[in-house]
Order: structure tokens, then sequence, then C-alpha cells
């Protein structure tokens, strides 16, 4: 026998569905907006390796879903190796900096083929303009998730009460 329900679509099943079943286990509209805003900063953090313990910390001294701040850390991913180089350069640009410019090519061949302190020398400045160019954006970026995702948070919430 053929089923005829409609089929849900990836989107619907991997991130509506969950975030709609956490608006009937208690969490608000806002604090879900909330911590889709603050999990989204997390998982840009310029850096390899560190936005999960990221989410995690920020997570926990919030209060935050981690579920939901770990998935979301996971669906970033490519994004945010796309954000470590508009980081660097906005970094860049902020602290005026135009000499050695490079690429990610030659940041993975220097951090495979040489020590590690070389790579911090080779590219320790460019992990500086990235991180001083994510301070300075994490509060809008933040504030512009929270502000959007707020009303459709709550509009959810009324669609799912009985």
């Amino acid at each position: 026998m053929v089923s005829t329900l409609p089929q849900r679509g990836f989107w619907r099943r991997r991130l509506v569905d969950p975030l709609v079943a956490q608006l009937t286990q208690g969490v608000t509209p806002d604090r879900l907006a909330a911590t889709l805003a603050v999990g989204t900063a997390c998982s840009l953090f310029p850096f390899l390796g560190l936005t999960s313990l990221l989410n995690l910390v920020v997570g926990i001294r919030l209060r935050m879903n981690q579920p939901i701040l770990q998935t979301l850390n996971q669906l970033l991913g490519p994004l945010h190796l796309l954000m470590i180089l508009a980081y660097v350069r906005l970094g860049e640009w902020l602290w005026q900096a135009s000499d050695d410019r490079f690429t990610i090519g030659d940041m993975i061949r220097t951090f495979r083929d040489e020590t590690f302190l070389a790579f911090l020398e080779r590219f320790g400045w460019a992990g500086i303009h990235a991180l001083s160019a994510w301070i300075i954006t994490t509060p809008l970026l933040i504030a512009a998730i929270y502000y959007t995702l707020r009303p459709v948070m709550r509009r959810l919430a009324r669609l799912r009460r009985p």
C-alpha cells in the first residue's frame, strides 16, 4: 500500500519541525530566537575547531538549548569557512593592514608543512584581524537575527496552540 501523505521537505524535517517542537516543550519564542541568534554568532567564530566549544560554554552560561546550538553549529559549517576569510579581510581593512595578503590554500599548506610556531608567525596577525572583525560585527549580527526571528517564532507558537 502506498502512503498518500505528502513528503515533508528536508528543511521542514531538519529545522522547522524541531523548532516548533521546542515551542511546545516550554521554550518561549523569544528564548528560541535568542538561542538561534547567539548560536549563529558563536558558530561563525573565525577559528576552526572552536565553534562547538564556544557554543557549549556560551549556551551553558546563558542557559540555552544545547541541541539547537550544536545543530545550528553543524548546519552553518560551510558558511563558517567562508566567513573566516571575510572576517580576515574586514579585520585587515579595520587595522589598515595591506601587506602579506594570503589565500586559504597558503594557510592550509603552511599548517600542514610547517611547525605550529611557523604557522603562528606567518598567520598570527590574520587571526587578530579576524577576531577583531568578529567582535565588532557580532552584536549587530545577534540583534539582526534576533529581531528578525522573534516575530516568526511568535507566529509559529500561536499556530501550535490548541
